[in-house]
């Protein structure tokens, strides 16, 4: 299996071929063995594969870090329920991601089958974050109660949280009918917006592919930050918390930085644009793009740990009568319901486009069978 052939850009199926890469394919008519055998071989997919398999690990230690944290309920409790709908939107993006890359191979339809699935699970993952927004971001979200360990007044004094900036519940804004009403539905109808717009491209569109891809993402990001877009426009270093606006804020900006950053390699495809063939195997942009993102998705999770632990530490950011009235806490049905939802639609599409691409590819598949 190690020893099958790597291929030129001109001996494969223009299907198949990515811009200003030009040697390193496989031929789309692999075995899932040999699918698998190709991670521990240098092919020009094998850098895209590590760079979003390895990091499932790292997500994974930093995500059961909050588990270990003192007064911190257990897993179980409903105050993880988004966290844990967070983890595994995360884990199913890297996780598709990476056999994505590794699988493609076997066949054009499911190559095509392999990408849809990868861009379902980047549209669920926006709304894994959303959940986890709303619950540990959002001004008004509830939190159910939970046993909060004693605190000295120094602790309170540090983590007391910006209540002051709060409309008072007698004159919501439109910002909070928004995120009582129409946050969650608008992440999902997003969410489903972009999946469909992203299998689009790969039969329509094509030339402009990436750039749409990237840029589609665009609105459910702005849809997804609206907790922190009205968080940090209430809220000031010099309000009654600084160190935990500012560390928020900070993870914030790092998170659009690295965003930017792997949008901008994404669509430019910088370095082999200027180098074609020299970076076929290792150093593409689509292998820093996995590395961007990454760096992204792990300064999101810090921010959210952070607002996490300011609510485990400090009730009074939760119970104080100067906030408005709290909406439900999170439920089996508003957090593990919602993605189990969605991922149904998400599936009905990607059937829906695999069967248009069974269709499309089938006759030229049966023609590479003797290949």
């Amino acid at each position: 299996m190690l020893s099958l052939p790597l291929l030129r850009h001109t001996d494969v199926p223009p299907r198949v071929t990515e811009n200003f890469i030009l040697s390193g394919y496989r031929f789309p008519n692999y075995s899932l063995r040999q699918c698998l055998a190709s991670a521990f071989r240098p092919t020009n997919e094998t850098g895209n594969f590590w760079t979003h398999f390895l990091p499932i690990f790292v997500f994974a230690f930093h995500f059961v870090e909050v588990f270990t944290w003192e007064g911190a309920p257990e897993p179980s409790n409903p105050f993880f329920y988004p966290f844990w709908n967070y983890f595994l939107g995360v884990l199913y993006l890297l996780l598709a991601s990476s056999l994505a890359h590794l699988l493609n191979s076997m066949s054009l339809i499911i190559r095509e089958i392999c990408f849809f699935v990868d861009y379902g699970t980047i549209s669920a993952y926006t709304v894994g974050s959303s959940l986890a927004y709303y619950y540990y971001i959002h001004p008004q979200a509830g939190i159910p109660e939970i046993e909060f360990r004693e605190l000295n007044s120094t602790q309170r004094k540090s983590l007391n949280a910006d209540d002051e900036a709060w409309p008072s519940a007698s004159s919501p804004t439109h910002f909070q009918l928004f995120f009582e009403s129409l946050y969650i539905p608008s992440s999902c109808l997003v969410a489903i917006i972009c999946i469909i717009t992203c299998c689009n491209t790969r039969q329509c569109w094509r030339k402009y592919r990436y750039a749409v891809r990237t840029l589609v993402f665009l609105l459910p990001f702005f849809i997804s930050s609206t907790p922190i877009f009205y968080r940090l426009s209430v809220s000031s270093p010099s309000s009654s918390s600084p160190h935990l606006f500012s560390t928020m804020a900070v993870f914030f900006y790092r998170h659009c930085f690295w965003l930017v950053v792997s949008a901008l390699f994404n669509i430019s495809k910088i370095p082999e644009r200027f180098s074609p063939g020299n970076f076929d195997i290792w150093g593409h942009s689509h292998q820093w793009f996995h590395c961007c993102t990454f760096l992204s998705i792990l300064d999101e999770m810090q921010m959210i740990k952070v607002e996490m632990q300011a609510v485990l530490l400090n009730p009074t950011l939760v119970l104080s009568p100067a906030m408005p009235p709290k909406l439900p806490g999170p439920t089996l049905w508003s957090t593990y319901g919602v993605m189990l939802l969605l991922q149904g639609c998400i599936a009905c599409i990607i059937a829906r486009f695999g069967w248009r691409a069974y269709h499309i590819y089938a006759p030229e598949q049966k023609k590479l069978k003797g290949h």
